[in-house]
């Protein structure tokens, strides 16, 4: 069921953005009263699963039919369908060369309607039109978000346990119950602002409080590579001790005399002040003995019992959130507006930084296709997660559609942008050429991608 609701998620945040991508196009050519021929959702190559068009004040239905020649007096209505191959969708543009690679049309004579026949400025805003609903939607999404739910979180001065580290973060000199005070001149509000900095920033150096002295851990030269290839998205978290909540019938920890309340000291004479480095130590254990120290009330007291096969004893621990204070800020319906502002902008720097990234070999390992794009959505459905997602995904789709490359709306606007500045107009042989090589690289990144998703769920 997880994994449905996941498909579900994708496919829903994929449909509201794909189709209000192509409605800015649409919009922006109906102003300039250009002719739509095509609104699809899906490519339709081959045939269509379902296509209807107005004709004569009538909708003219039909389902899984061919597609047929182009005929400019029957798109004089616009066509709309779902095609079956999911990538994506599409307007078609009269007198456009796009992915329908149309040229016979572009041999006939500028027709009032068409693409080619409007001034570069109208062309220009007619290709920005994707771009700018995607933009504007994700500022929009996060406003109602933060206007809805607000912004919860607990702020990292509140780690009054200190930190537990990531197996990375231990390498380069990082202790667990370190309290973390700044990363290079960064104050640290969140910890995920620790991994943040360092792989958006080029962060040198993290400042701890270790035992009541201020220690300078520095970064090491490739760590965000190693953070990268080892997929770490949080080198460190709130450390907070194993407290035991409940303790399961019929399990060791029951019959060796735990109870509720018990907090976990040590496994073996090894200090475990963490819920993470006691879980830690039992994964270790499995099928073997352990000596359990707790703290219960005002002493101390031994348990021996012995380990299951998947490293548990059959306890419950209390939750992180009954450790700390969250802070939470809430915004007004007008004040929503400039901080949902704020965030999309934050979100599509961020995102710009990171693709540094992108041209290096372990930041082209991780790239992914639907697989990696599904699984950020919840197994359990949140409304608050998914319009997150979505914003966040509007703003990737209007960033990598700006990208100057031909068949993206990027490649378009500058090619309107070298017509604009020297007067000359790139020739249709030229853009139709153009429109190929860039639609053979989308595909081939569309494959990379899909094909890095195949080979990670191999070796799972």
């Amino acid at each position: 069921m997880g994994i449905i609701t996941q498909i579900a998620g994708l496919l829903l945040s994929l449909t509201i953005l794909v189709i209000l991508h192509e409605m800015g196009h649409f919009a922006f050519s109906r102003l300039f009263k250009t002719r739509i021929e095509k609104f699809y959702m899906f490519f339709n190559a081959w045939f269509s699963i379902i296509k209807f068009r107005n004709i004569g004040g009538r909708w003219i239905v039909s389902f899984f039919s061919k597609n047929k020649e182009n005929n400019p007096d029957v798109y004089e209505k616009t066509e709309f369908g779902i095609g079956w191959i999911p990538l994506g969708g599409y307007v078609k543009i009269s007198g456009m060369i796009d992915e329908s690679l149309d040229t016979e049309q572009m041999k006939q004579p500028p027709q009032p309607w068409e693409f080619r026949f409007k001034p570069a400025w109208q062309r220009l805003l007619i290709m920005l039109g994707g771009v700018i609903v995607n933009f504007l939607l994700a500022l929009g999404i996060y406003s109602m978000i933060l206007y809805t739910w607000g912004k919860e979180y607990v702020p990292a001065g509140n780690a009054r346990y200190g930190i537990v580290c990531d197996s990375l973060a231990l390498e380069i000199g990082l202790k667990n119950g370190d309290k973390i005070l700044s990363v290079d001149t960064f104050k640290i509000e969140r910890f995920i602002d620790v991994s943040s900095h360092i792989l958006i920033d080029n962060a040198k150096t993290i400042v701890v409080e270790r035992k009541g002295e201020k220690i300078t851990i520095p970064v090491p030269a490739g760590f965000s590579q190693k953070m990268i290839s080892r997929k770490v998205s949080m080198l460190v978290d709130f450390s907070f001790p194993f407290v035991i909540d409940s303790v399961l019938p019929n399990n060791p920890a029951k019959e060796a005399g735990l109870k509720k309340n018990d907090i976990v000291l040590s496994v073996n004479n090894i200090l475990t002040p963490s819920a993470y480095e006691f879980m830690t130590q039992l994964d270790k254990l499995k099928d073997k003995s352990a000596n359990i120290e707790v703290r219960r009330n005002d002493s101390v007291q031994h348990f021996t019992l012995k380990v299951t096969s998947l490293g548990k004893i059959g306890v419950a621990y209390r939750q992180p959130g009954s450790f700390f204070e969250t802070k939470r800020i809430t915004y007004g319906f007008f004040a929503s507006i400039p901080a949902g502002i704020g965030l999309g902008v934050e979100t599509l720097v961020s995102y710009v930084k990171q693709m540094k990234y992108v041209f290096t070999r372990e930041g082209a390992k991780q790239l992914g296709g639907f697989g990696t794009i599904g699984s950020i959505f919840p197994k359990s459905w949140n409304w608050a997660v998914f319009w997150n997602m979505t914003a966040f995904l509007s703003v990737i789709l209007a960033f990598m559609n700006i990208l100057p490359i031909p068949a993206l709306d990027g490649g378009h606007v500058c090619f309107l942008l070298f017509e604009i500045i020297t007067g000359r107009k790139p020739g249709d042989k030229f853009l139709e050429y153009a429109q190929i090589v860039g639609m053979v690289l989308l595909f081939s990144l569309l494959l990379f991608a899909n094909f890095n998703d195949i080979i990670r769920w191999m070796h799972r």
